[in-house]
């Protein structure tokens, strides 16, 4: 007993030994722009001792929007007004903020018993709101989905804090379209992208997407509805379809409201309201109507014959294959696999849609047409 004793008493000292250990460990916790602490309990003034620190203030009151704010510091005399100097300038060029938000810093400076204060003024080009809206976004997926939600708003602008982007304005002006394409009920305008990114190298950047449609915001608005109508309409005809039928009764529904018209349009609009569409607004129609009907449904992009080309890749009863509305007929054989796609001279990011496996027992076929 009495060793056992002693043991259980080794472990508790061991223990808190150890737990005094972890409390006294050092961590970081990056929090972007958080709050550099006040000068002597004044909210109005921050208080820094290094350089970084003043770097992060200057931030922190660019992220509040503050036209005019005070910081105390707490530096050597003969390293201040440099240190001001340079953190000023690196917030504005090199900050992802700073290179979107603001135009200019200005200050004054002045010495105090223990420190310096620095009364800063701070000029922007952009709104409080444009500030605040900013969406942070890593990787394509998420990127994409901000995109999207600004296109389903027929939003102006974008603005996404991307950290590690290594890319280009053609990056994102192919997320841009791709975010069109997987929301058939707001592809009513596919807008112009003018695309500026803050600043030019960095680990982290700022991407502004400025959207510029071809309609007034009302009239996108009112065919976005009239779209979601329309395509609850024919969808009611198609409730008691089952499996690949239901597929194909909705592309003759597609077909039915004009067709394969390669003048008229590249929207669900026009394919469903319109009068028919090019290729794009079937594609999108029938992407539409399958959402509808919850079937799994996107709209393929790429070429034939050498010029751009829309389709579908649908989900059938033996897995997912391509659907091209442009044939002006659908039925059975209607649906092919990657090979027989290729072999037709069709051309595609193979990787942007799911594998379309050739069916069972069937004869690589091929089929003409083109948009």
């Amino acid at each position: 007993m009495k060793k056992r004793a002693i043991c259980v008493l080794l472990t508790l000292c061991i223990l808190l030994s150890g737990c005094s250990s972890m409390l006294n460990r050092e961590y970081a916790s990056v929090t972007p722009h958080s709050a550099t602490p006040a000068a002597d309990g004044d909210p109005s003034v921050l208080r820094v001792e290094r350089y970084q620190e003043l770097v992060n203030a200057l931030v922190y009151l660019i992220s509040l929007g503050r036209e005019s704010g005070s910081v105390r510091l707490y530096m050597e005399s003969d390293a201040v007004e440099q240190s001001l100097e340079d953190a000023c300038l690196e917030v504005v060029q090199k900050d992802p903020l700073g290179a979107y938000a603001v135009d200019f810093i200005t200050y004054s400076l002045s010495p105090s018993v223990s420190c310096y204060q620095a009364d800063l003024q701070i000029a922007y080009r952009r709104t409080v709101d444009q500030i605040a809206s900013i969406i942070s976004a890593t990787g394509a997926t998420a990127i994409r989905g901000a995109l999207k939600t600004a296109l389903a708003q027929f939003s102006p602008e974008a603005v996404l804090r991307i950290s590690y982007f290594v890319e280009d304005e053609d990056y994102i002006r192919e997320l841009v379209e791709e975010a069109f394409y997987s929301a058939p009920l707001t592809a009513i305008d596919l807008p112009d992208a003018a695309i500026s990114i803050y600043p030019d190298s960095g680990r982290q950047r700022i991407v502004e997407v400025l959207l510029s449609y071809h309609s007034p915001h009302s009239v996108l608005e009112e065919r976005s509805a009239a779209l979601k109508a329309k395509a609850e309409q024919l969808t009611a005809l198609l409730g008691t379809r089952l499996g690949d039928q239901k597929i194909l009764s909705a592309a003759a529904q597609v077909l039915a409201q004009g067709g394969y018209q390669p003048e008229n349009g590249y929207t669900a609009y026009q394919a469903l309201l319109g009068g028919g569409a090019d290729s794009s607004g079937l594609a999108l129609a029938l992407a539409l109507l399958c959402q509808e009907l919850e079937v799994p449904c996107q709209v393929a992009r790429g070429s034939l014959g050498g010029e751009a080309h829309y389709w579908n890749v649908v989900q059938t009863e033996t897995g997912y294959q391509h659907l091209d509305l442009t044939a002006g007929v659908v039925g059975a054989e209607s649906f092919f696999s990657d090979q027989e796609l290729e072999a037709m001279g069709y051309d595609w990011d193979i990787n942007s849609t799911p594998p379309c496996a050739l069916r069972e027992g069937r004869t690589p076929r091929i089929q003409t047409g083109t948009d």
